[in-house]
């Protein structure tokens, strides 16, 4: 089967250029970012757990040079803390630099207490990693990297310099080198598997987050599009009766006024006709909320969705079946229905060898639309990940007829759009050939109230 990702980029759509917009101006809000105050209160955090600490060794065997030491380094990091929550507004996003410098500082800190009471023989050594986390979910790469190469370089040095574990060197307990250097492998690893996880996982949150909002941002426009249509039908009903008034008016200047105005006067009566003309045109086809218009059958849904495709360069079909003896329901009009499949139709011609076949189903229970194509069918790369953003095979526009360069976007909006209505997706391959792309309702679900 020929490479293809057939629904996982919606392209050749005039709502695509939109969505690749979207992304553009959006980008920015799903970036990653930490923000001062997160850093301030982990920090205090840390603090308070780290003074709880040499409180309770203290406590248990006394006062020494040692602890003496991490009280100092306590305080000096508390101190650091609160003049970074009087700088300036903590709600400000660090930048990376700024974010890496302070997470090194953290790192540097507590291998300094380590330093002082056992280094990497320390159990508590294994918190080196907590800063490997913070960097790798809120910096960039280079960030990340940077401090967990500092946290390996601490957990070596850890291994070879450091003072005894307070109160275990008093009864002779001191461990090996190897231990020491088993526990600076084992953080290492720790460090790597944690930093890596981290990473991924922000990474995916991102790219959903920057998806998700482009999905909220069609929707949006969608539902201001639907408003502008009722605007506009409410507006040519009121301007109705002022035009006709005008007209009359001016037909009768036209005839029986003197003939300096009678030109002016048929002027104005064929522009109030241009007027009328135009609100007529507006109120054919109107996108209101009343019970009429906020409702369309099947079949009229499946050609609203095909009608921009009716000089494709492949033949386009709706047709509509339905269970013996169930009732065809009238749906509701929801734009993003409309605009979802719209777009799967249009990548469906790109796709298509000759034919491309839209068909809604119902029976009692259900209703179904589906979309299918004689293409060359989903890659089975891009079939096992459809339904995640940015899921594209074709960066540069190969394999389709339009040669266009998808981002990967327009597969996770249109299902998210038909999701939201109660739709579930399914998406395969025909073994006939071709690409397959359904969508199932609970028939209450999309189907129109009666009309009272």
């Amino acid at each position: 089967m020929a490479s293809s990702t057939s629904y996982s980029d919606i392209v050749g759509s005039p709502g695509q250029a939109e969505w690749q917009g979207d992304a553009a101006s959006i980008a920015p809000m799903a970036g990653r970012g930490l923000r001062l105050d997160t850093l301030i209160t982990l920090r205090w955090i840390g603090l308070l757990a780290e003074g709880a600490g040499v409180v309770i060794v203290v406590g248990v065997g006394g006062v020494s040079h040692a602890m003496t030491a991490c009280a100092l380094v306590v305080l000096f990091s508390a101190a650091v803390n609160l003049g970074l929550g009087l700088t300036g507004p903590r709600t400000r996003l660090v930048s990376e630099l700024e974010g890496a410098v302070q997470i090194g500082f953290d790192s540097l800190q507590l291998a300094t207490l380590l330093f002082l009471t056992g280094g990497a023989a320390n159990p508590f050594a294994v918190l080196l990693v907590a800063p490997v986390i913070v960097a790798a979910s809120g910096l960039g790469l280079r960030g990340a990297a940077a401090i967990g190469a500092l946290t390996i370089a601490c957990a070596v040095a850890l291994a070879f310099w450091s003072l005894p574990i307070p109160l275990a060197a008093a009864k002779g307990f001191g461990p090996p080198l190897a231990y020491r250097l088993g526990a600076a492998a084992a953080i290492a690893t720790a460090v790597l598997f944690a930093a890596g996880y981290a990473w991924l996982s922000a990474r995916a949150a991102a790219r959903m987050e920057l998806a998700l909002h482009v999905t909220q941002s069609v929707l949006a426009r969608e539902q201001r599009l639907s408003a502008l249509g009722g605007l506009a039908a409410a507006a040519a009903h009121e301007l109705g009766t002022p035009l006709a008034t005008i007209s009359v008016v001016a037909k009768e200047l036209a005839r029986e006024g003197p003939d300096s105005v009678r030109e002016d006067a048929a002027l104005l009566v064929s522009q109030a006709e241009r007027c009328r003309e135009i609100l007529r045109r507006l109120t054919e086809a109107p996108d209101t909320d009343d019970a009429l218009h906020a409702r369309m059958s099947l079949l009229q849904l499946l050609h609203e969705v095909i009608e921009p495709h009716a000089d494709a360069p492949v033949r386009v079909e709706a047709v509509v079946t339905g269970a013996h003896g169930a009732p065809a329901p009238d749906v509701r009009r929801m734009p993003e229905v409309l605009r979802a499949f719209t777009s799967l139709v249009d990548n469906a011609v790109d796709f298509a060898a000759s034919d491309v076949l839209l068909t809604a189903r119902y029976d009692a229970d259900s209703v179904s639309i589906e979309v299918r194509d004689d293409g060359p069918g989903f890659a089975p790369d891009v079939l096992a990940k459809l339904g995640r953003p940015y899921v594209t095979s074709r960066p540069s526009g190969e394999n389709s007829r339009s040669e266009h360069a998808g981002m990967g976007l327009g597969f996770f909006i249109a299902k998210t759009l038909l999701e939201r209505t109660g739709a579930r997706m399914e998406f395969r391959n025909d073994k006939a050939g071709g690409a397959v792309v359904a969508a199932r309702w609970p028939r209450d679900t999309i189907e129109a109230p009666p009309i009272a």
